[in-house]
């Protein structure tokens, strides 16, 4: 894969862009860092890689990703278990919501009823695909290919 996706959004439309591409994505409770001091919330996933989806592709693929949030006031969580490091979350989208220019909070929904809430001075959020998920191609209910290690 030589064009790897990376999006920066900085406001609502930018960010909706963004929650397309993160659509249905996996995401480990071990995987979501929010670093207080740096004010930043990092959280690694399996996206499904939606490009190679809608060019008709005929088997899915999925993408190890990075998303992050910068200028992070607070981040709250609710019916997300953070006592279960190895529980998988499945996003189903992110929100915007606009309080006092430039400031907000972004809105990570997950399913089942999880989600983050991020309290933002502003919303700068980047997107960043590190490579496909080689290895995770048996939990699509594929059958690993020659070089998976199991």
């Amino acid at each position: 894969m030589t064009d790897r996706l990376k999006l920066i959004a900085l406001d609502a439309d930018d960010l909706a862009v963004i929650s397309t591409h993160v659509q249905d994505a996996r995401v480990q409770i071990a995987d979501i860092v929010w670093r207080q001091a740096e004010k930043r919330l990092v959280i690694g996933m399996n996206r499904l890689d939606w490009e190679q989806t809608l060019a008709g592709e005929a088997k899915p693929r999925r993408l190890v990703a990075a998303l992050r949030f910068d200028r992070v006031l607070a981040c709250k969580s609710r019916k997300i278990d953070l006592e279960a490091p190895d529980a998988v979350l499945e996003l189903i989208g992110i929100e915007f919501h606009s309080s006092e220019p430039p400031g907000g909070s972004a809105l990570l929904l997950f399913s089942h009823g999880g989600a983050l809430r991020l309290d933002l001075e502003c919303l700068e959020c980047e997107l960043t695909d590190l490579g496909p998920d080689d290895l995770g191609a048996a939990d699509l209910g594929e059958e690993a290919g020659p070089g998976a290690k199991g």
